[in-house]
């Protein structure tokens, strides 16, 4: 059993006209408020506990699952650490690392990696190395397609930390909502890539400040709502890593 057996799904992707195959996983971030767990290692080697795999090996899993046959993995920070995992790691795809000399930032970081895919005329797949998800990628790839956009992310709504109050036009409370979700969609870190998307990216800097509102502004930015139902996490904190494991131990629970 893998973890991705763990986690509920939406369900089986339907097939597309041009298949995804290629990806690239940041996997150089910090992770600064997951210390003491990043002392010695990037974010995504942090292991959610009771999976027995660090994020970056629950994700490789997902990509090859969804039809992923060749992933650039882009380190920085602890970069040998993800180098030794993947050198002994039993994994379901093609795997090939790369290392930024210096801090490109994260549109930085995706251009210098995606210059390393081995098609670059096809579209790809990114993911931010601290996404615990499980969802259609295939779905979401013939949802970019069908809108002829050069860069599609995945929208989450994830639960507010705090509970709410609903109040009526009276201002009589109404109703208490413990976490409920978020009214607005978040990126939630997974993205599909056009061919054409790859040299718009900065050499240095963040695309989500520069790229992205360029092609927004052009109507070629696409944003796909995640599936009602399907399990998505952003491991940030080390509150976000304990509840990760508290919701894996109550799904297992179930009859």
């Amino acid at each position: 059993m893998t973890v991705d057996d763990l986690i509920p799904s939406a369900g089986a992707s339907p097939p597309s006209s041009a298949p995804v195959t290629q990806a690239v996983l940041l996997a150089g971030g910090q992770g600064s408020r997951l210390r003491p767990y990043t002392d010695t290692r990037p974010k995504p080697m942090v292991e959610i506990p009771g999976t027995g795999l660090p994020i970056i090996g629950h994700q490789l899993e997902w990509l090859a699952a969804e039809g992923v046959t060749d992933a650039v993995v882009s380190c920085g920070y602890l970069a040998q650490v993800v180098l030794d995992w993947l050198a002994t790691a039993n994994l379901p795809l093609n795997v090939v690392p790369v290392v930024e000399a210096e801090a490109l930032g994260r549109g930085g970081g995706l251009k210098f990696a995606a210059a390393a895919l081995p098609r670059p005329g096809e579209p790809w797949y990114a993911t931010n190395g601290d996404i615990w998800t499980r969802f259609g990628l295939r779905a979401m790839a013939a949802f970019h397609q069908e809108r002829d956009a050069h860069a599609t992310l995945a929208l989450a709504r994830p639960r507010l930390p705090w509970g709410t109050v609903e109040v009526d036009r009276f201002g009589n409370v109404s109703d208490f909502v413990e976490a409920p979700p978020s009214p607005y969609p978040v990126n939630a870190g997974v993205y599909v890539f056009s061919a054409a998307f790859t040299p718009l990216l900065p050499d240095q800097g963040d695309h989500e400040r520069s790229t992205f509102p360029r092609l927004a502004r052009e109507r070629r930015l696409a944003g796909y709502e995640l599936p009602q139902g399907v399990y998505w996490r952003a491991i940030d904190t080390a509150k976000d890593l304990n509840e990760a494991a508290q919701e894996l131990a109550a799904f297992r629970s179930r009859p």
